[in-house]
């Protein structure tokens, strides 16, 4: 049983090669480090954009002669990094409400229903005009109309035939 397990394994996810492996960790690596130096690329264009209150350092942004908060919160890259990162958090939420939005749709596809264009529909007018519409396309996209209409048949015929159970 085993071997047979194995043998499935082998077969539908294939053993990568050591230089497969190198390679993807490669690409993976320079992925990261393009992703990092795009991040910091917009943040120091955000910081370029605006000027908060010069250059000068007040005698204010110090305590007893430590430096407080009040300094870094007047940089500009600081507050470049802080709108960058806010705005890749708003962004990704607003995906992640999408992608919640649209279950019921994935959901219909992946079964193959004959109702993915009515669902789709539910759900755009669930965005535009009131969510119960959202409710009733998630209800549509997740219910095995097989098996209801196999059950509602069958209450039918022993109706008919005054079969009772």
């Amino acid at each position: 049983m085993k071997d047979t397990m194995n043998e499935a394994v082998a077969v539908i996810a294939p053993q990568k090669s050591f230089g497969q492996k190198v390679a993807s960790g490669l690409l993976k690596t320079i992925k990261a480090i393009t992703y990092f130096a795009v991040f910091i690329g917009i943040s120091v264009i955000i910081s370029k954009l605006a000027t908060i209150h010069g250059k000068q350092i007040p005698a204010e942004y110090f305590i007893n002669g430590y430096p407080s908060i009040l300094g870094l919160l007047d940089s500009e890259l600081f507050m470049g990094i802080i709108f960058v990162i806010t705005l890749t958090i708003v962004v990704y939420v607003i995906w992640l409400l999408w992608g919640l939005h649209e279950v019921a749709v994935h959901k219909a596809q992946a079964m193959a229903s004959q109702q993915i264009q009515l669902v789709f529909a539910l759900s755009l007018c669930g965005l535009f005009i009131h969510k119960a519409w959202w409710v009733l396309a998630v209800i549509i996209a997740f219910t095995r109309w097989d098996l209801l209409a196999h059950k509602i048949s069958e209450i039918i015929a022993n109706g008919r035939t005054g079969e009772k159970k």
